[in-house]
């Protein structure tokens, strides 16, 4: 089983390997930047190169960039847009230094302008940044479908994969505590979500799990995540998640309200749980 939690990027790409390997995850999700600004910090190109021997070393599988919340390719607003675009061009340039791994963003909201407009510019931003020499692939997340997000639903994200012209580049990344919040009953009716999904998408482009527990009961779009056990969802209906024959060869990011601790106990109880 694959699976690990968002941890702190402050200290180096070294530091999260061995904080994983300290909580026995065995990969881990981390912000590219700070979540809510603009500035990353330099990259350390020992501590770099200390992580992948180190990764390999330990059996540490493919990490989880995830884009700033700040970025909106959405917006109406070009310059909102331009940042955006600048951004995530600066993070697929850096996370080259550690290739074949993934990153992972949140569409965007097009704030009043309309879904159609708004994917339109998603997938202008992503055709105007992605290049065949990218080992990174770009994933665009499940949404709850609070205000204006796009995302919500699974034919959104289609139409922008279908819009963006190195869609082998691209894939998806499938958020519990979002899908059940944007009214995906993932509790009682898993097989029939994931045949959606598959139908409209295709379950060869979900790359990762972003696994939560929800605060708030089907269909309230308002992403509050809980941790595994603790919300509206359940534990049975995580042990179903992580052993879906579609699902437990994935890799699963947990972003549950926790320290470090509590994530130490959530793998634990997900390990066991796990069949596969």
């Amino acid at each position: 089983m694959t699976i690990g939690c968002h941890l702190s990027s402050s200290k180096g790409y070294l530091a999260m390997g061995k904080t994983a390997a300290e909580i026995n995850a065995n990969t881990f999700q981390f912000f590219t930047r700070n979540p809510r600004g603009a500035k990353a910090k330099d990259l350390d190109p020992a501590d770099i190169q200390a992580f992948l021997d180190y990764a390999r070393e330990r059996g540490i599988g493919k990490i989880l960039a995830h884009a700033p919340y700040t970025l909106n390719g959405a917006s109406k607003d070009p310059h909102i847009r331009e940042f955006a675009r600048n951004t995530m061009a600066d993070d697929l340039d850096r996370l080259e230094r550690t290739p074949g791994n993934c990153y992972n963003f949140h569409p965007g909201s097009h704030v009043g302008q309309g879904t159609e407009a708004g994917i339109s510019h998603i997938a202008a931003m992503l055709n105007s940044i992605l290049k065949p020499e990218l080992s990174t692939t770009v994933l665009l997340e499940t949404m709850a479908g609070k205000g204006s997000e796009i995302g919500r639903e699974f034919e959104e994200l289609r139409e922008i994969l279908d819009r963006v012209e190195l869609s082998d580049s691209m894939g998806v990344c499938l958020d519990t505590c979002h899908v059940w919040d944007a009214g995906y009953d993932i509790v009682n009716h898993l097989d029939e979500v994931l045949g959606h999904f598959d139908q409209v998408i295709g379950l060869g482009r979900l790359k990762a799990v972003h696994l939560n527990d929800s605060m708030n009961p089907l269909g309230a779009r308002k992403d509050r995540h809980a941790k595994i056990g603790e919300g509206c969802m359940g534990l049975e209906a995580m042990t179903r998640v992580i052993n879906h024959p579609a699902l437990q060869n994935l890799p699963f990011y947990l972003e549950t309200p926790n320290e470090l601790d509590g994530y130490a106990r959530e793998i634990r109880i997900l390990r066991e749980r796990f069949t596969g």
